[in-house]
């Protein structure tokens, strides 16, 4: 078997719930993310693309019918580019990543585009269909934004609690603070405006015209330049009364796309780029799915076992931060440094757009170990419904050598 590799990547700017982004298809930003992530690889003939799997979660209105499929129609790339879409909800383009580095690796395809993409702005109401013909009562609209919806009554209530909720029992059960949480937050936007003003995005962010008239988004929307875990704790809790998670230490709902290209060792030259990184390994597990936010743990730890390495090797972390309090019941079980983690921001800074989210820290940790010459990253995110994947890159870049 031969061995899988980053060569590229690239994602939308992640606009706010309504924000500016919210005119813009899901399809669209899909295929700027596509776009983007191929004007680095210039000497590539898309044509050469074996395979395009593309993440989604919600798949309800726009980007129904194979959104992967439309974004590299929408793209421009040849129609004998194939393409499919997968769901593993928040993990859909790890997934697709990971997904991408078995076909590689098994010989299947030399070089496969993957990515993902959420509006979550613009997914749509719906309605369940009636057992029988026009039923006399109101029927309800259901939001397909976030979260369970149209919630199968066999399942345990206990599993079926709001993402939130869930969260409040895990800082219950670790014994996470508020404070401890909103001083995460801050940091994640702070360190998020830093890295924008010194340049590191603008390699990995293509801009997004929002308005047809010349107008465009190109920084993410969410940020919050000088947030102080003083001026978050001034927000009230969200999920209880007398609760820890506010609207300032979780994710916000956002819209984005984000691509990554993958390709075998023998590739480079059709590719026309060295590679940034080795796919090393991979780990995938699930629990109880209350307890969603802290499945990454044993993710990750599958996956450092699959590369060989212990987290005494890692020098850099992308856990997406759908919580505070998650993310640091994972970092805490960990027992690594905290200032691994994220160091360019994470998502409650930058946005959560389901299905773009794995394409974006496994492309910002690329970036970062090439930035920063260290050999080994983990990339992980926790799934909605008690999953979580994890990957291991190792730095092939000239200055990890």
């Amino acid at each position: 078997m031969t061995d899988s590799y980053v060569y590229a990547a690239a994602r939308t700017p992640f606009g706010r719930f309504s924000g500016a982004l919210a005119g813009v298809r899901p399809d669209d930003l899909a295929a700027l993310a596509i776009s983007g992530t191929l004007a680095k690889v210039p000497g590539l003939d898309p044509g050469e693309i074996g395979d395009v799997v593309w993440g989604n979660a919600n798949g309800a209105g726009e980007d129904n019918r194979n959104v992967g499929r439309m974004a590299v129609l929408l793209a421009g790339l040849p129609t004998s580019v194939p393409a499919t879409t997968v769901n593993r909800l928040c993990g859909s383009s790890l997934d697709a990543a990971i997904i991408a580095s078995r076909t590689i690796e098994t010989g299947d395809a030399d070089i496969v585009l993957t990515g993902g993409v959420e509006s979550m702005t613009r997914a749509p109401w719906v309605l369940p269909k009636p057992t029988r013909a026009f039923p006399a009562g109101d029927v309800t609209a259901v939001s397909t934004t976030l979260g369970w919806r149209l919630v199968n009554e066999r399942m345990p209530k206990e599993w079926t609690v709001s993402l939130g909720e869930a969260n409040e029992q895990l800082a219950d059960r670790f014994g996470i603070p508020r404070e401890r949480q909103d001083e995460f937050a801050a940091r994640s936007h702070n360190l998020a405006d830093d890295a924008w003003n010194a340049g590191f995005y603008d390699d990995l962010v293509v801009p997004v015209e929002v308005d047809g008239k010349g107008g465009t988004l190109d920084r993410d929307e969410g940020i919050r330049p000088g947030s102080t875990p003083q001026k978050l704790a001034e927000l009230k809790p969200v999920f209880r009364p007398d609760g820890v998670i506010t609207a300032g230490n979780a994710s916000p709902l956002s819209d984005g796309a984000s691509a990554v290209l993958l390709g075998s060792g023998a590739a480079a030259e059709r590719i026309g780029a060295d590679p940034l990184a080795r796919i090393a390994g991979r780990g995938v597990s699930a629990l109880d799915p209350q307890m969603f936010g802290f499945a990454p743990v044993e993710a990750a730890n599958r996956a450092l076992r699959s590369a060989g390495i212990s987290w005494a090797d890692v020098q850099a972390v992308e856990l997406n931060e759908a919580f505070a309090v998650q993310s640091l019941a994972c970092v805490d079980a960990w027992k690594i440094d905290p200032e691994t983690v994220n160091a360019k921001g994470g998502a409650i800074a930058l946005g959560h757009p389901l299905g773009a989210s794995g394409g974006r820290i496994l492309g910002t940790l690329a970036h970062r170990l090439r930035e920063s010459g260290g050999r080994w990253g983990v990339a992980a995110i926790c799934i909605g419904v008690g999953q979580a994947l994890a990957v291991v890159l190792e730095n092939v870049t000239e200055k990890s050598r």
